[in-house]
């Protein structure tokens, strides 16, 4: 059995006093590594090494220089791309499609961060504007910060890092990255890849396990000025009360509204939804989860949904046909059985789906159901969606409002005035008009309001997140 460890320096950390834990494939249970975890000791170096390398190396480097190391890193994660796909299938459940989909962003993130270092472009400010400002003229400029502290989620275990990583080397940063336990291995990969294309040692550095503790010394180290995290809303902001003084984004969780209207093209909408809802097993923060259907079209569109839902096919997710894979843990699949059992009790209809088998959960749809149930208030994370009849756009948009979180939403409607209206109205951070909730592209700002999360990722957003503006004043002397 391969046993895997954290990386400080370009060098393996391990030892027989460190915790183990084992990888499983959650399809089969299958072991397929373990890992020696990182301790606090680990953290202190590998946040004073990063440091170093800052000041050393990063700091000073140029962009083309950064800019050829991403670049670099792209090409060699295209050529191993097969791997990396398999790896995300074994560890995350993900179905191969999906993996090899999630390559392919990572990929582009890659390309758009080694443009992203170059275009890191500041302004001339004219001065003699203000009274005293003749004969002098201002430039701010983008600087990097230092080291950046990465937290990453299971769901995305490739993509998600690379949204902290490579902003973070193209702005001339150090990072320190501790990836989520159940998916590491693809965060090691990805590690040996930058060793690969030429990073310097030490301004990435890799630290894998469980546990608070690591969370914490990582986050409140003084010499970390920023931190990133992608995760649960409950752990987000207990990172944000303990990164006090750094910067900080979080990207945490949601229960994304999508709303159809009675003159939406319903095959597509009930095609966007259906594979916003299910993709992954429904476990990313956007996953279609509360969808608002006009009352005109409620009844066609609930029985083309479920007979599209009713269909998908449930397996190993190595097989090229598997569209819905296991959940992440036996753990996860069962709270989501649960929860809609729990629905059913209090008056719920399953339409389809409804149970589970392992970390096998259908894929399921739902209607007859409150406000006030777990599947519709809060964050299901897991295939399932409720349906929701409406009638008047305004008790929709209230309705969808009607939540702790604000990530992303969904609207159908063919009216474009309908469409910019109730996209005003929506609190979220992001709207797709005719699109599903989950959509993203990884250049766009991306990032929710409320109990979702602050700041914005998206790779330029996140470059400019990573540095801060610097003002330099000169008085032409004559």
């Amino acid at each position: 059995m391969i046993e895997y460890c954290s990386f400080i320096r370009g060098v393996e950390i391990k030892g027989d006093f460190r915790e183990e834990i084992g990888v499983r494939n959650p399809y089969n249970n299958e072991l397929i590594g373990i890992v020696s975890c990182a301790t606090t000791s680990d953290v202190e170096l590998a946040v004073k090494v990063a440091h170093e390398i800052y000041h050393q190396k990063m700091k000073s480097m140029p962009a083309h220089e950064r800019s050829a190391i991403l670049r670099r890193a792209a090409d060699l994660l295209e050529v191993q791309a097969t791997d990396f796909a398999t790896t995300l299938a074994l560890e995350a459940g993900k179905p191969i499609v999906e993996a090899r989909g999630e390559v392919s962003r990572a990929i582009q993130v890659l390309r758009f961060a080694s443009e992203g270092a170059k275009n890191l472009n500041g302004e001339q400010i004219v001065l003699d504007n203000a009274l005293g400002g003749e004969g002098q003229i201002g430039i701010a400029k983008r600087v990097p910060i230092g080291v950046v502290a990465a937290i990453t989620p299971f769901n995305f275990p490739l993509n998600m890092s690379l949204h902290k990583v490579a902003p973070a080397i193209a702005a001339g940063n150090t990072i320190v990255l501790k990836p989520a336990e159940k998916t590491p291995l693809s965060a090691i990969k990805l590690y040996k890849l930058f060793e690969q294309a030429g990073l310097p040692k030490g301004a990435f550095n890799l630290l894998n396990g469980p546990g608070e503790q690591l969370v914490e010394t990582l986050v409140t180290h003084p010499h970390v000025k920023k931190v990133t995290f992608t995760g649960s809303s409950t752990v987000g902001w207990k990172i944000q009360e303990m990164a006090k003084g750094k910067k900080v984004t979080l990207e945490l969780g949601s229960n994304a509204p999508n709303i159809v209207f009675e003159d939406a093209d319903i095959d597509h909408a009930v095609s966007a939804i259906t594979m916003g809802g299910f993709t992954f097993a429904g476990q990313a923060c956007v996953s279609a989860q509360r969808i608002f259907v006009h009352q005109a079209i409620y009844k066609t569109f609930l029985k083309k949904i479920v007979d599209k839902v009713s269909k998908l096919k449930m397996g190993d997710p190595l097989d090229d046909s598997t569209e819905i894979g296991p959940m992440i843990t036996e753990e996860a699949a069962k709270r989501a059985e649960d929860w809609v059992h729990e629905a059913v009790a209090e008056g719920a209809i399953v339409r389809t789906g409804g149970e589970r088998q392992g970390t096998m959960m259908q894929a399921t749809i739902i209607d007859h159901v409150r406000f006030d149930m777990k599947v519709v208030c809060e964050e299901v994370f897991a295939p399932i969606i409720s349906i929701m009849p409406f009638t008047r756009e305004e008790d929709v948009i209230k309705w969808a409002n009607d939540s702790e979180y604000g990530l992303q939403a969904g609207v159908f409607t063919n009216n474009i005035n309908r469409a910019f209206r109730v996209a005003d109205q929506l609190e979220t951070g992001g709207i797709w008009i005719n699109e599903v909730s989950v959509k993203r592209y990884d250049h766009i700002p991306y990032g929710g309001v409320k109990k979702s999360g602050i700041g914005k990722e998206g790779i330029q957003y996140s470059i400019e997140g990573m540095t801060d503006l610097k003002f330099i004043g000169i008085n032409i002397l004559t």
